[in-house]
């Protein structure tokens, strides 16, 4: 078994310019991190739950046998890294967007419950826990869908999305990536809140379904928000796909995130609350 870990530790790096740059964004030591990468040493619970949170796979994931690690995660081929002179022009324009795109975002950090139709399981109502935060000069975010496995029951694996926020004039925009298997990039644009208490925010999402179609997909989203400070693990356990009746979810919502169309739209179009 710590074989396997190892092998899939290894392959989890290679995704990294280093080692010693995963060592230093873990703010593990080198030495101590080259003995779980030989397989000579098993690393206690609290540092395989460390590692899968960085990774961002579960801890039993990470204990699969390496052939199935290495499937799951459907290993893409390494690209280049970028030139340092494109890097730098990359940066210039997330610095101008972070500098048009930050006043007022202070009203929207917190945490939200997501709502959208499911893209890969149609008819169903998605539930994902989203946070929005301040890192320095950037707004990020980390969207999280707690999954069923593939032969249905309690949710066994999880999706997570980071990505960056920004408000631009009067509509609050969202772009993220899936950070396992780099397959997949949303946009989401929404609706700002003018009440004096935050609530719901409403607009649209773009994505693929998460499958074998791999689908484009649009649908209206709902973003209800619970807070800054909450018990994550409790909102976690609450996420996953709910029918459209379930009664967990308000009424409001499940009406909102419908994708029907009036025979005069032309466009498929979000809704303001």
């Amino acid at each position: 078994m710590n074989q396997d870990l190892a092998l899939n530790l290894r392959l989890l790096c290679s995704y990294y310019r280093s080692i010693a740059e995963v060592c230093r964004r873990l703010e593990i030591n080198r030495p101590q991190f080259n003995r779980y990468l030989s397989g000579r040493y098993r690393p206690s619970a609290s540092t395989l739950r460390r590692f899968g949170d960085f990774f961002g796979v579960e801890v039993d994931e990470l204990l699969l046998p390496h052939a199935e690690f290495r499937q799951l995660i459907q290993v893409q081929p390494r690209q280049l890294a970028p030139s340092a002179d494109m890097k730098d022009k990359i940066s210039a324009h997330l610095d101008i967007l972070g500098a048009v795109g930050s006043q007022g975002m202070e009203r929207y950090l917190g945490y939200y419950y997501e709502y959208y139709l499911s893209m890969s399981v149609p008819g169903k109502v998605l539930r994902n826990l989203v946070c929005i935060e301040r890192q320095g000069d950037q707004y990020v975010f980390q969207r999280t869908e707690r999954m069923p496995g593939p032969k249905g029951g309690d949710p066994t694996y999880h999706n997570r999305y980071q990505g960056l926020a920004w408000l631009l004039t009067d509509r609050l925009f969202l772009v993220d990536y899936e950070t396992l298997n780099r397959h997949e990039m949303t946009q989401t644009i929404l609706f700002l809140s003018f009440r004096k208490r935050l609530a719901r925010l409403t607009g649209l999402k773009l994505g693929v379904s998460d499958n074998s179609e791999r689908m484009p997909c649009c649908a209206r989203v709902v973003y209800e928000y619970l807070g800054q400070e909450i018990q994550v693990h409790r909102a976690l356990s609450r996420c996953g796909l709910f029918l459209p009746s379930a009664a967990t979810i308000d009424p409001w919502i499940l009406e909102a995130v419908q994708n029907t169309m009036s025979e005069q739209e032309v466009h498929f179009r979000a809704r303001h609350e």
